[in-house]
């Protein structure tokens, strides 16, 4: 690992505040990043204080007034050579990612490749970034509309999808003209050293002026200094749904926008028309993957009764086979949760299942002995759960799947439906009919809905966010670039002549 650090700048002593290429000096406190592969102390980083706050923002804003009259293909193509170093660095960002955080070796791997698409994406946006022109009701008149740069953006992104969740809202803004001031997990800092680093060779390559790409790493107050401050129009926003409400609440109070991507409780339901053989490799992979610690982890299955208890003996034996340890390891399934006190919420979070009725058939508990020495290996476990209790109701970020039984089809969209959070979902089925249902306005009221595969795993194309108490929020693909713009509504008079709208008279 020492290599890797070497490869990605990061030193065992380092600034934790950047406005580009310059690392800015402050007397903030230290904080150290330990893995939860080993618990070992990867290595420090002095956090932003307010005098370096101030300086990242004015040179933000600063940044702007240049970066914004660069042509957006222009930019596109920086952004296509940040591409390529994330390509060069794929290995070694992977694996920092892995280490720091604890996802598989696999997993941390595909986030880059995640960053790499988008980079593509947003290349081929800067070329798309089209307004309309529209008829108006006026004879020698035009109407058309057009989207400018916002301004700053200021991204607090979570530590489960260290990098990738940041690459996906610089990039976008990066090529709409904005610039960016990036508020990392505390959990994950030197991924986001590692990526600032790699970000500034770009940069500098291509003349970007400093405060176009800039980096603030600190706590919570941190995160609430971004949210009132007006000179950022609009802070991007991923965690807890109670996070969000906070962040949410202080743009919204100086008339700011957010994005806002927050708490996900996913939902499989498995058809008596299911392919089950795809269905278990769906459910298996949305549950433990990165220790059900993703935003579109699944959370529960709910299965028609016909098929309830061959379902479960065969996720029961899926089950059995998991492997749990080292996340560099290929060979291992599941890594570490990425902290003890995630480990405490997940061994409460099993205490008050039990307590509200919670059956579990593949118990929970933290592993121990040689390679479980960090205390953060936990069993993915399963529990019969009923869709009213608490804990199938609340988002815990862990390993934990709760299986429910169904009758009725419309009884599946409504304990599908009946959580708080809507973010993703899947139905897995051959039926034509239960699948456009599933799609329709009377079906799921998620921001994802699935056929035929899990609720994880979306790709950069399409928009992704969620509804209710998810935030909202849509990041990366589609037309998702349009929050990171302002639009203005423009009419030009070519005649000679002043006719008023509406046929409004007014003469003088």
């Amino acid at each position: 690992m020492e290599d890797i650090l070497n490869q990605l700048g990061i030193r065992s002593q380092n600034h934790g505040t950047a406005t580009g290429t310059n690392w800015v000096e402050s007397s903030g406190h230290t904080i150290a990043s330990f893995s939860p592969v080993d618990n070992k102390q990867l290595a420090t980083v002095i956090t932003t204080d307010e005098a370096a706050y101030e300086k990242a923002i004015t040179t933000t804003q600063q940044g702007f007034l240049e970066w914004r009259m660069w042509p957006s293909p222009k930019r596109g193509e920086v952004v296509r050579q940040l591409g390529d170093a994330l390509r060069e660095k794929k290995e070694a960002l992977g694996k920092l990612v892995s280490y720091e955080m604890g996802k598989s070796l696999q997993e941390g791997l595909g986030e880059v490749q995640e960053m790499i698409d988008i980079c593509d994406f947003a290349l081929g946006l800067s070329r798309q970034l089209h307004g309309l022109t529209m008829h108006s009701e006026r004879p020698g008149h035009r109407m058309y509309e057009q989207w400018h740069p916002l301004g700053i953006v200021g991204i607090i992104s979570a530590f489960n999808f260290p990098v990738a969740v940041w690459s996906w809202n610089a990039a976008l803004a990066w090529v709409c003209g904005d610039v960016c001031i990036w508020k990392p997990s505390e959990k994950t800092p030197l991924c986001a050293l590692a990526c600032q680093n790699i970000v500034s060779e770009v940069f500098a390559r291509n003349g970007v002026p400093e405060g176009v790409s800039t980096l603030v790493i600190g706590e919570r107050d941190l995160g609430e200094r971004i949210s009132a401050d007006n000179r950022i129009p609009l802070v991007s926003a991923t965690g807890s749904t109670r996070m969000g409400k906070a962040v949410g609440a202080a743009v919204g109070a100086r008339l700011g926008r957010s994005l806002l991507e927050l708490g996900g409780n996913n939902a499989i339901i498995i058809t008596p028309d299911a392919d089950l053989k795809i269905a278990i490799t769906a459910c298996m992979f949305g549950a433990v993957g990165t220790a059900g610690q993703r935003c579109t982890t699944t959370r529960r299955l709910i299965i028609h009764n016909s098929i309830y208890d061959t379902f479960k003996e065969k996720l029961v034996a899926a089950y059995g086979q998991l492997r749990i340890g080292n996340p560099l390891d290929a060979a291992n399934h599941v890594g570490p949760l990425i902290d003890t006190d995630a480990v405490s919420h997940y061994l409460a979070a099993i205490e008050q299942s039990k307590k509200e009725g919670g059956h579990f058939i593949v118990e929970g508990g933290v592993l121990e002995g040689a390679g479980y020495e960090s205390g953060c290996y936990v069993k993915p476990c399963i529990a019969e759960a009923e869709p009213h209790h608490s804990m199938v109701q609340h988002e815990t970020f862990a390993p934990i799947l709760y299986l429910m039984r169904y009758h009725t089809f419309e009884e599946a969209i409504a304990i599908q439906n009946g959580v708080p959070q809507g973010l993703s979902s899947a139905i897995m089925t051959l039926n034509l009919r239960e699948a456009e249902q599933f799609l329709s306005h009377a079906g799921s009221d998620c921001g994802i809905a699935n056929v035929n595969i899990g609720t994880s795993g979306a790709e950069i194309g399409g928009a992704f966010g969620g509804e209710k108490e998810t935030g909202g929020g849509r990041e990366s693909g589609s037309d998702a670039w349009r929050v990171y713009m302002r639009r203005q509504t423009n009419t030009i008079n070519y005649s000679n002549q002043l006719p008023l709208a509406q046929g409004i008279k007014f003469d003088l």
